[in-house]
């Protein structure tokens, strides 16, 4: 599975609130991955399952947090194909060379997301859906309904239809938080409880993790294609929205909310969510084992939002598109 999400047009000038969350959570994306290829033994399966509940909800929360003043001008449907629509081309193409290399094979398939690239395909539709969510009375009991109806049928793979609508409410929620819900999270009572709330979130985690098919948190699957009715799955989805919602609050509840040494990186979590997948790739050919997975997870992340990292990959990751479009007009 993110973004990496692209957390883009802050509320607030640089709020390191936000710049955090999303820093820590890049982190979660790029571990999450490394030690995928470890989820053969039980703690990494374990680790990963816990991570893979709530890491993408986390962004996409974000996301439409940030996303809320989104509209169909000029302007913002601009900053939508430059940001979003352009990378991703940039990144199916990227990501379907080392295939050529290593196994002799070439699929690009603009329609169909490969790898880590579904979340720009995802957001893209997101975005574009705004203005019709804050027109609905109850858009998240509405967005929630969707999710759990559309994994009863198997939806095509183009556009990343099971993922776009079984993570829909997570973006939707975000649409919906106002700034006074995250200062109810900044509460010192609250981050007492987030950090229950996570620890209790683990030992779920390595209670269940065994017991639960891992297709169930990365949501690109029907009912049927795991294997369960459409009362079982619907009680399944509906559980992991829920699990979901609890860890991304727990979680924002401990992100601090002073500026720290990495608040300033925060603004590059593109960038690592797009270029960590060749890290990864690389990484699969050999064993580093559980530890040296998460360490170099987090030195990878960490440097990949580091300033030279931004200019060496800015053409492929933020790419000025000006010269595509027409001179905006100005009102009379």
């Amino acid at each position: 599975m993110s973004a990496a999400p692209v957390l883009s047009e802050p509320v607030t000038a640089r709020d390191p609130f936000f710049d955090n969350a999303k820093y820590l959570a890049i982190l979660l994306v790029v571990c999450g991955h490394l030690i995928e290829d470890h989820r053969d033994a039980p703690l990494p399966h374990a680790l990963y399952f816990y991570v893979y509940v709530f890491h993408m909800p986390l962004f996409i929360v974000l996301s439409g947090y940030l996303s809320r003043k989104f509209t169909f001008g000029a302007g913002k449907a601009r900053k939508l194909i430059s940001t979003l629509a352009v990378p991703y081309v940039i990144f199916e193409l990227a990501y379907s060379l080392p295939r050529l290399v290593l196994y002799g094979k070439f699929e690009l398939t603009l329609l169909e997301p490969y790898y880590l690239t579904w979340f720009l395909m995802s957001l893209f539709l997101w975005r574009l859906s705004t203005p019709v969510w804050q027109q609905l009375r109850w858009p998240l009991l509405v967005a929630v309904v969707l999710s759990l109806l559309t994994g009863m049928s198997k939806l095509p793979d183009e556009l990343s239809m099971n993922r776009t609508f079984g993570l829909l409410p997570f973006y939707v929620l975000g649409l919906m938080l106002k700034p006074e819900h995250f200062q109810l999270l900044r509460r010192p009572y609250m981050r007492l409880t987030g950090f229950c709330v996570l620890g209790l979130g683990l030992a779920t985690a390595l209670l269940v993790h065994a017991a639960v098919p891992t297709e169930w948190i990365r949501w690109r699957l029907s009912n049927a294609e795991i294997g369960v009715d459409d009362l079982t799955g619907t009680a399944i989805r509906l559980g992991l929205l829920v699990a979901g919602a609890a860890l991304v609050a727990a979680f924002l509840a401990v992100t601090p909310a002073r500026r720290t040494w990495f608040s300033g990186l925060a603004a590059a979590t593109m960038y690592a969510y797009l270029l960590h997948g060749f890290v990864v790739k690389v990484a699969e050919r050999w064993d580093l084992g559980l530890p040296l997975s998460i360490g170099l997870g987090l030195v990878a992340a960490t440097l990949l939002c580091t300033p030279p990292v931004r200019t060496l990959f800015h053409w492929a990751v933020e790419p000025r598109m000006s010269w595509a479009f027409t001179p905006l007009r100005r009102p009379a």
